[in-house]
């Protein structure tokens, strides 16, 4: 069977147990408007969509914890955001210490809530390490109101600025029971507030996935013709209708991470057909559930996602230390046992049976220890021996169970290792010579002065004709210009011996000093700034879209650590008489031409048989001309021109590369850069309304 499932007997849930003398009080929360970042890692778009997910976080534990099994994320007009569950209800009775209602002292003091409870009425997992989160979104909430359906009464309270507005309030009866929680961020705090209708999206349905049998309803209200008022409950139905006439999502997964795997590899090839999965909960004390899935597909990347009490570890830890010590020595003795590798292919590595996985581990925990303040990766030692113990085993009855999955993924990871000792075989050639024979930077490479990477920045610009233009106009003290010819190598599906096989990018490589794979060390990085700079044409954007992958796959501490950009040369060059500017977006150019519609358009300059890239127009304002150049590639441009509109960072536009969400990222450049022409089609369709279309 591809599944093995041990689930211990759930005890009745007690909703009325839930009360006062479950909470337990730490301290007060007055620092929290003072430094907001503390708290919420920034004030900017991420901190802003932090605080949707720490009041979902509460909704979402009632659910894992057996007392809901619904949730709704609402985004409504005014920039409020409003959660429901159909939990217990948040307790409103009086707190013993604090002397207000629980509500109160849940919303108005950092480190109270249920998390903290040590009787069986507290959460067992939490998602929340330090219990601040809902009174942190109050804290940085112009307004925030609460309503509790509990035990037949309903109750509500309001706040501004994290300061309950008057005493807790019973409204009357209900038949509904749960805890409703809707919220304004304070423009005060977050210089601008625009939810992410996709980011929401790909983050709860994450969570989804990660709790089975919880069904979650996200609603885009903010638009609606009914004119729905945030401040009315009556104005949306929570836990909604199927009828909903705005923008919404629902999710709901009965097979959980078996699921979440399924979903990562829709634009994959699998190798074997039957996904494999465990889940096993009570394991001792420490550890209350392990849960793993994976598959394998026709790929040289690893996708592993790593969580912990349902928080996403892009940095992995423990858990997953545990998982590849298992799935390494499970391969092996099977393999061995088997007859299915031969002695010349000698032990599988890590690596090896690492290429092409698609694999999720969770674990749940009462007490958990994060390594840094971003919960980024999870540093519980009794992780690794319970997933390394839970997994193995389960693995192990999974290959001996399905013998044609097994075989498959053998097989596959016999092929990781030939390809792996080819691929060491080039690169070591190369970076031999590299290191014994004084190889020189490439010829085409314009290095500059300074040997200070701090203050060194290369650019990677498309063709020769540019390449010449960047190297006469650039300052010879702090820039290098590395000119491309024509488009590099696809590395998507690419090993590094093939890679290295192409010249542009060995140059590439060699440029940047770090070498590449396992001997890849950022302290012997060149430049500090990387600089993509191509024209602005479909094919300067697939040159673009190519660089990128390459530094993902092969690179990616240079796109997390800040050092990838991608220049932003003019769109136009606009003259009157001796006056010049340059335009980067059509309302520039309207802005200094004039707010008014040109109205007579000049005799137009002779340029090239197929291209109409200079005008000149009339405006109402003026009677004199302006002459407008259309840029379509940085060769058009001289020397002082490429250098005065897109080298000098006194007035250069510069994009700077970086990755917020890693798995969305992998799936881009999977359907983006692939072989799966399908998924790409459709993938374009769905998001053509996007692109910035030059016509």
């Amino acid at each position: 069977m591809p599944e093995k499932k041990t689930v211990a007997k759930k005890k009745p849930t007690d909703k009325g147990s839930y009360n006062a003398a479950s909470i337990s009080v730490l301290e007060g929360l007055e620092p929290v408007r003072k430094r907001p970042g503390m708290y919420i890692g920034t004030t900017g778009p991420e901190g802003l969509h932090h605080m949707i997910w720490e009041i979902f976080d509460n909704a979402r534990d009632e659910a894992m914890g057996g007392f809901a099994d619904r949730v709704e994320v609402v985004l409504l007009p005014d920039n409020y955001v409003r959660v429901v569950d159909n939990g217990r209800g948040i307790p409103v009775d009086t707190h013993k210490q604090t002397k207000v209602s629980a509500l109160e002292t849940i919303m108005t003091t950092l480190h109270a809530g249920g998390k903290f409870g040590g009787d069986e009425s507290g959460y067992k997992v939490s998602g929340g390490l330090h219990g601040v989160g809902v009174s942190v979104v109050n804290a940085l909430s112009s307004h925030t109101r609460v309503d509790v359906h509990k035990d037949g009464f309903h109750y509500m309270q309001e706040y501004n600025m994290g300061l309950a507005k008057a005493k807790i309030k019973k409204l009357g009866k209900t038949d509904f029971q749960g805890s409703i929680v809707t919220f304004q961020a304070d423009p005060s705090i977050f210089p601008e507030i625009v939810y992410e209708w996709k980011k929401i999206i790909n983050h709860l349905r994450q969570q989804a996935y990660l709790v089975k049998a919880m069904r979650l309803t996200v609603i885009d209200a903010r638009e609606s013709e009914a004119k729905l008022d945030p401040k009315s409950l009556e104005s949306v139905i929570y836990l909604s209708k199927e009828s909903l006439e705005v923008p919404h999502q629902t999710f709901y997964f009965e097979g959980g991470l078996k699921s979440l795997v399924a979903f990562n590899n829709q634009y994959q090839k699998p190798v074997h057909k039957n996904i494999f999965y465990i889940e096993k909960t009570d394991i001792d004390e420490n550890v209350l559930a392990v849960e793993v899935a994976l598959q394998y597909v026709d790929d040289i990347s690893p996708r592993l996602s790593a969580f912990a009490n349902n928080i996403y570890n892009p940095e992995h830890g423990t858990h997953i230390t545990g998982f590849k010590t298992a799935l390494t020595r499970t391969l092996n003795n099977y393999g061995k046992k088997s007859n299915l590798i031969r002695e010349k292919d000698g032990t599988f590595t890590g690596d090896d049976v690492l290429e092409g996985i698609t694999a999720v581990v969770s674990v749940k925990m009462p007490e958990i220890q994060f390594e840094g303040q971003t919960k980024g990766k999870l540093g519980s030692v009794e992780a690794r021996s319970a997933v390394e113990s839970v997994f193995g085993e389960a693995f192990q009855e999974f290959l001996e169970e399905n013998p044609d999955d097994a075989k498959a993924i053998i097989n596959k990871v016999v092929i990781a290792v030939k390809a792996r000792k080819a691929a060491k075989a080039a690169k070591d050639s190369v970076l031999r010579k590299g290191a014994l024979e004084g190889m020189s930077l490439p010829g085409k490479l314009a290095d500059c002065q300074s040997r200070s990477a701090e203050d060194s920045e290369l650019f990677i610009v498309e063709g020769d004709s540019a390449g010449g233009s960047a190297k006469m106009g650039r300052d010879r003290k702090t820039q290098a210009i590395l000119p491309l010819r024509g488009k590099i190598l696809n590395v998507e599906r690419a090993r590094i011996d093939k890679m290295l096989a192409s010249e542009q990018i060995k140059n590439l490589v060699i440029a940047l000093g770090t070498a590449i794979g396992d001997v890849f060390d950022i302290s012997k990085l060149r430049y500090h700034k990387l600089i993509i700079a191509t024209d602005a044409d479909v094919d300067g954007a697939h040159i673009r879209t190519l660089l990128l992958t390459l530094f993902y796959r092969y690179f990616r501490p240079l796109i997390e650590g800040g050092y990838i950009y991608i220049a932003q040369p003019p769109l136009y060059k606009i003259q009157r008489g001796k006056e010049t500017w340059y335009a980067y977006t059509d309302e520039e150019k309207f802005a200094i031409i004039g707010e008014d519609e040109p109205v007579e358009v000049g005799e137009e300059v002779e340029t090239d048989e197929n291209s109409d890239t200079e005008e000149e127009v009339e405006t109402k304002k003026s009677t004199s001309k302006f002459r407008i150049q259309r840029y379509k590639g940085l060769g058009e441009m001289n020397s002082e021109e490429l250098w005065e509109t897109t080298m000098n960072p006194e007035n250069r536009m510069l994009k700077q590369v970086n990755v917020d969400d890693g798995q969305q990222a992998d799936k881009v450049f999977d359907v983006l850069m692939g072989t799966d022409v399908a998924s790409r089609k459709s993938f374009i369709q769905s998001n053509a309304h996007n692109a910035n279309l030059d016509i």
